[in-house]
Order: C-alpha cells, then structure tokens, then sequence
C-alpha cells in the first residue's frame, strides 16, 4: 500500500507540476550581488520550479518553492562596514587579483562543508541544473559537473575579461572595452591599445591565479581524478548577464550570453515606513536621494568631505535630501533641517517616488539601474571597482555628473546639484533611456526563466557555440590565412618564375639572332 501511495503521489506530480528542481549556488558574502541572485530564484519559485538556495543570507521570510538548503557562516561581512580608510586600500589592489583569490579562492575553501559536499550526491527526484555565480568561484560548478547536469552562470555585471572565452562570447576590443575599464566607445588609437592589452592581461592573470589553487581545493574534497576548474568552466550552457544594450552598447552576442539587465528591479519585499512614507508625500518641491550603497560607512569619511555635504544640500531647500546612514549618531553635528536620515531605506520605492528629484550615489550598478528604470539623473561619486566605468557611462549618455571624492569642493558640489535639479536635459534624457531600457519583448526576470527553462528542456549543449570546439588559431582563422599567403606566395612565384624563362628565351634568341649577323 505505501508503495503505492508513492507512485499515485509522483504521477500525480508529474502531472499536474511541470516544474525542475534547481540548486542554486551563491556563497558571496556581498548583499549587492545576493539581490540579484535572490530576485532570480523567486521568479524561478514563482514558475513552480523548486529551487533550494546556498547562500550567505537565508530569506527572513518563507517563500513558495523557495528552499535554503544551506546558509553559511559569515566570517567576513561586507554589509555597513567598510570605512574611508580601507577604501583607499582597496584602490591601490589590482581588481583582477581581489577577485581571482579573496573573492574566488577564499570562497572556494567552502567546498570542504560537508553540507555543500552532500549537495554532489545524487539526489531524489534530482537536480535539473545547477546555478552558479560566474565571478571568481568557478570551482562551485563541480557539483553540476559531477551530477551530470547542466551549468547556468549568472553575472550581476557585464562580463569580466575572463568570461568571454567560456561561452565563445564574441570579443571586438576595437569598439568593447571592458567593464574593468572606463573607455567610452568609440576609442582612439591608445584607448584601444591599451582595452587589448589590458584584457589579454586580466584573462591571463585570472587564470594564473585561481587554477592551481581551485584545482587543488576541487581534488582534495571530491578525488584526485577531478577535472581543473577550466575544464568544467567550460562546460557552462548558459550565462545571464546583468546588462543592456541601453546601457552598455552594441556587442556581438552568443546564444549563450543573455541579457537580463534589471532583473533585481522588483520591490514586492520592500515596506514603506508610514514616517518616511508621509515626508515623501509632504516633499512639495521635490527630494534627493543620497547614499553610498551598502557596504559603505559615510560616517568615516573625512570632516571636510561631510562638511561639504552639509553646506551643498543644506542650500538647496526647500528641496529636501533623504540620507541612508548606516550609524545616525556618528554623523557630526550640525546636520541641515531639511534632512531625514535612517540606516536602512526601501531604494526602490524611493527611487519610484514622483517627488524624486535625483539621485547621489556611488555609480554601484544594482542601485544606478534602478535609477534608470525610475528615470532619476544622478550625481556619482564613485569609490571603487565597476563604479568609475558605470559613472562614466551614464555621463556619456547625459543621464548622470561625476564627482572625484578625493577633489570634492563645494563649489563642484553646488554646481552640480544646481545642473542635476534646474538643467531638463538630465531629468528629459533619463526618462528617455528608462523606456529604452524597459522596452522588450520579455521583462528581465522572465527572459532568464525562459532561458533557464530551454537549457533544461533541450539539454546543456543546446546553446553552445560551435566555436567552443575550435583552437584559438582555427578561430581566429589564422590557418585559412596562412593557406591562402602560401597559395599567393606559390602564385606569385610561379608567374615570376614564368616571367623570368620568357626573359631568358627572349635574350637567348636575341644574342643568337646577333651573334648570326656578326657572323655573317
């Protein structure tokens, strides 16, 4: 009888739900990439796929479908706590390498749980697919590697130099620069110059750094025979990236590469308080939003820069300006009467709001895309990583003014709060580049649940590009090319050699022909 009731239940299952079951494979300890990871695995929930969630930050709250199979211990978080100081630090660090070994290596060390080791056992029903974040930790994709199932990457910015070559993503570094760089498309000479050497490097260097010691970690806590993690790196059927051609131009694109750009852009978990909600209403003239994302505390910056804060945005009431601050009562005295201040604020249904007026921030992506999906011009400031080329972006596109935190002034302040609110070309082109950028077949989420859904369906080869197949000289034709200067090379030589002979019989006859009349 009980076996029976088990066969009733899965047909009936396998009749009425049509969903997978998913592992999705987040260990980053950084809340501004979790969110995008977080909105991914609700909507796939939200199909009526099963997904079971390893991650640093386990929901506050159950969701449907929604499972955190794992949460693992923060050691080192990167919420509210990174002051002025080690800022400063972390610009003179090569990105490539802080993402290679801290956020890569160090993260791989979590492989030796045993509750992430259980995960590469098979499991009943099984896995469809495994979810992993393509940044620094490739080594996670050992658990699809050893279930035999597909491996789905999602990137919460464009791609890093070293991720192209793992779908064959098409790179042209004559008009492409990459997301570590702050070029604008078109580039001159040098800009150029420097997008191929500095890509080449960073992929080499990437490489350098994280293949012996993840390969070392993958064998030493599942077998001496498992394959490197570039070997199974490769073996990824699908990447969702968080960009857009709206915001990060025209690129050649595999079937692979999907864009899903703004897929966070949800605010269905986001609660207004009554107080903030009330002083947003009763802002007549508008508001501006200001924070540092995050991870950062504005609180240890300089006095001077603070001070400039003060003076700037205390001018320009009856406009309000609405702060997140991590520690209120660190902040010197003196703080403007047209200031509402609070650790914690619900950014997206701020951003939404009518009486926004703009938007101070330090250019990091979730929180800028929100700003362009609401149409709010902005003022950046930024400190580190993808914020310089983010910022220059938006510059470009007349959406955004920078600041330099370290030449900060209140005269460069003044003027660009008077540009940002009195100037319609800022607030008129952010609202033209929000319907573009929300203009598409399919919204964000359900284009990467698609997508997802088809590699599951037709198998985890179904995308991949024929290019994967070819050595880097095949690819780049290199071999065609040689071919066809050795056939010119033969051709040319062949009608010189012609050439020659009929010179040589031509002067053969001649000097005969001479040589007879003299005789004669």
């Amino acid at each position: 009888m009980r076996v029976l009731q088990i066969i009733f239940f899965w047909s009936f299952y396998l009749l009425v739900c049509h969903g997978y079951r998913l592992l999705g494979v987040f260990p980053f300890h950084a809340t501004s990439h979790f969110v995008m990871f977080e909105k991914l695995m609700k909507g796939l929930a939200k199909k009526g796929h099963q997904v079971d969630v390893v991650t640093k930050f386990p929901l506050k709250k159950s969701y449907p479908n929604y499972t955190d199979i794992v949460t693992l211990p923060i050691s080192n978080s990167l919420v509210n706590n990174v002051t002025f100081e080690y800022l400063q630090h972390m610009l003179t660090v090569n990105p490539t390498y802080v993402i290679a070994t801290t956020l890569g290596n160090d993260i791989c060390k979590y492989l030796g749980n045993p509750a992430i080791k259980e995960l590469a056992r098979p499991k009943n029903p099984p896995y469809d697919a495994v979810l992993i974040e393509v940044f620094g930790a490739h080594c996670f994709g050992i658990i699809a590697h050893i279930l035999k199932v597909p491996l789905i990457g999602v990137s919460t910015t464009a791609l890093y130099p070293w991720l192209p070559p793992l779908i064959s993503q098409p790179e042209n570094l004559a008009f492409v620069p990459n997301n570590l760089l702050s070029s604008i498309s078109p580039m001159n000479f040098w800009q150029r110059l420097y997008n191929s050497v500095h890509t080449f490097y960073s992929k080499w260097y990437f490489d350098y750094l994280t293949t012996w010691e993840q390969d070392e970690i993958i064998r030493e806590h599942f077998g001496p025979d498992m394959p490197s993690v570039r070997e199974f790196e490769r073996k990824l059927s699908l990447i969702l990236i968080n960009s857009h051609t709206a915001l990060n131009g025209i690129q050649p694109r595999t079937p692979a590469a999907v864009d899903v750009g703004g897929l966070h852009v949800q605010d269905e978990d986001q609660t207004l308080q009554p107080e903030l909600e009330k002083w947003m209403n009763d802002s007549k003239d508008g508001f501006v939003y200001f924070t540092l994302g995050s991870m950062v505390l504005i609180e240890t910056f300089p006095s001077e820069f603070l001070r400039i804060l003060y003076a700037s945005l205390g001018k320009i009431a009856p406009i309000r300006v609405l702060m997140k601050i991590p520690n209120p009562e660190k902040l010197p005295l003196g703080l403007p009467v047209n200031f509402y201040i609070s650790p914690w604020m619900p950014q997206i249904k701020i951003l939404k709001h009518p009486n926004i007026r703009a938007f101070i921030t330090h250019g990091g992506l979730m929180g800028t895309q929100e700003a362009i999906t609401y149409g709010v011009p902005m003022i950046g400031i930024p400190l580190f990583g993808d914020q310089f080329p983010n910022i220059d972006r938006y510059v470009a596109r007349n959406i955004a003014l920078r600041l330099d935190v370290y030449m900060i002034t209140e005269e460069k302040m003044d003027d660009a709060l008077n540009t940002i609110l009195w100037n319609p070309l800022y607030r008129e082109t952010a609202r033209n580049l929000s319907r573009k950028f929300l203009d598409q077949p399919l919204n964000a989420i359900d284009t990467a649940v698609f997508w997802i859904e088809y590699v599951v369906k037709y198998g985890e080869n179904c995308l991949r590009s024929p290019a994967m197949d070819l050595a880097w000289w095949q690819l780049s034709l290199v071999d065609v090319i040689g071919f066809l200067l050795f056939c010119v090379i033969i051709i040319i030589a062949t009608i010189l050699y012609i050439v020659r002979f009929i010179l040589k019989k031509i002067n053969g006859n001649y000097n005969s022909l001479s040589n007879s009349k003299k005789t004669n």
